[in-house]
C-alpha cells in the first residue's frame, strides 16, 4: 500500500522577514556565513558591506543597529536584513552576558571586495547626523 501524501508542506513555511533591497552588485558573489560571538561580546566594529545582507538569529540575542534605524534586540528565530553599499552597520553585539550569539548571514558581495569594510573614526564623526541614536 502506498504511503499517504503528506500535507505538511502546506503549513511548513513561515515568512520571517520581507525586503525590497537595492539592486545587487553586478556579477554578485553570494556568501552564507555563520557568525558566533561569546557571551557579552561587542561584535564587529562599525562597518559596511558591498551589497545587501540577510540574516537569521540561531541562538542568543543580538543588539543590532544600522545607519538610520534605532538599535534593537533580535532574538533567536528572528530575521534581519541591511541594504549594504554606503550604509554603516554600527552594532551586531551579543546582547546577553550569559549566552553565546550565533547567527547566519547571507551576503551579496561585489566581486573582489571583502565581506566587510571597517569604517574609520573620521567618517563616523562626519556621518553622526545619519545615526538614529545620535550617539557615537
Amino acid at each position: 500500500m502506498p504511503e499517504p501524501v503528506s500535507e505538511a508542506w502546506k503549513t511548513a513555511v513561515t515568512v520571517l522577514d520581507e525586503a525590497t533591497p537595492p539592486a545587487f552588485p553586478e556579477a554578485a558573489h553570494v556568501v552564507t556565513a555563520r557568525v558566533e560571538y561569546p557571551p557579552g561580546d561587542s561584535g564587529t566594529p562599525p562597518h559596511r558591506h558591498s551589497g545587501p545582507v540577510f540574516g537569521y538569529i540561531l541562538e542568543g540575542e543580538m543588539l543590532y543597529e544600522v545607519e538610520g534605524e534605532p538599535p534593537r534586540v533580535l532574538r533567536a528565530g528572528e530575521a534581519f536584513w541591511e541594504p549594504g553599499g554606503d550604509v554603516i552597520h554600527y552594532q551586531d553585539a551579543n546582547h546577553r552576558p550569559d549566552t553565546p550569539l550565533r547567527f547566519l548571514a547571507t551576503l551579496v558581495c561585489e566581486p573582489g571586495k571583502p565581506l566587510l569594510e571597517l569604517v574609520e573614526e573620521q567618517e563616523l564623526a562626519e556621518r553622526r547626523h545619519l545615526r538614529a541614536t545620535g550617539s557615537a
